[in-house]
């Protein structure tokens, strides 16, 4: 089963899958926009959109290394909380 999310604001990059127990979640990889010359940081990571909607956000500014430490950590933090909501 896969499901998706999205942010309203952010640019897509495309999807990492992630497998929890024998479903498999494709979560969407958004790039923010920078505001006002700030960095959406404070934004950016895995974020859940009610009990089955996921996604990652990246600031949109970041070099490649950010981008790809924010998707690693955002996944193993998806990853937690789809398998905490899967055993409860």
């Amino acid at each position: 089963m896969t499901r998706t999310a999205g942010h309203p604001s952010g640019r897509f990059l495309g999807y990492v899958q992630l497998q929890v127990a024998s479903r498999t979640y494709a979560l969407r990889v958004e790039a923010l926009p920078t505001k006002s010359g700030e960095t959406a940081s404070g934004e950016t990571g895995f974020f859940a959109d009610g009990a089955d909607r996921f996604g990652i956000l990246v600031d949109g500014d970041a070099s490649a290394a950010v981008v790809e430490s924010t998707i690693e950590r955002a996944s193993a933090e998806a990853a937690r909380h789809i398998s905490r909501t899967l055993l409860n």
